[in-house]
């Protein structure tokens, strides 16, 4: 079998800094020709790339130096300012959520939560076993009846037990 030039072409690499042809083993081409393949698809699918197709033996993958790279209008960087809907300046990386910030945020509800409910306790001693009913499905009446009081005793004090947690929590406290 005779070797053609484009045989002994595939072997070789082109570096564009120093204008060689390294030769390279053909599963060490195959690697490099996947992986620029990969990423040139890439950058013409989001319209950074307008490389024709005779010039593709001359990708190495920097598309930064690219003579045939594209700056389209649409992308922007993370800390570029923008103006928001209210007429504020900020950036990309003020409105995107910091992790650990969740994290502590969760603690926080956590621990609110807890006071929250002491505080029920303090202020109706049945809280618990009300919850535990009304999960169950139970209408006012009948937790009434389990709790051994009448109705509208019971609406009364769910009604201060409501006011008091949302004169202590705020008004957008919800019970």
């Amino acid at each position: 079998m005779q070797n053609t030039g484009k045989q002994s072409q595939s072997n070789h690499i082109y570096d564009k800094q120093t204008k060689t042809w390294f030769e390279v083993t053909p599963e060490q081409f195959r690697e490099y020709d996947r992986w620029r393949t990969r990423l040139r698809k890439r950058m013409q699918y989001h319209g950074l790339c307008k490389c024709p197709r005779s010039k593709w033996w001359l990708c190495d993958g920097v598309c930064d130096d690219c003579e045939y790279r594209c700056i389209p209008g649409n992308i922007i960087s993370i800390d570029k300012p923008v103006e928001s809907d209210s007429g504020d300046e900020m950036s990309l990386h003020d409105v995107i959520p910091d992790p650990n910030s969740l994290f502590e945020s969760a603690v926080c509800d956590q621990d609110e939560l807890k006071q929250l409910l002491k505080r029920l306790a303090e202020l109706m001693p049945e809280a618990s076993e009300i919850g535990r009913l009304r999960l169950q499905g139970l209408k006012d009446e009948a937790i009434a009846d389990a709790i051994g009081v009448k109705r509208t005793t019971f609406r009364s004090r769910i009604e201060k037990a409501r006011a008091a947690l949302r004169e202590e929590y705020g008004k957008d406290f919800q019970f």
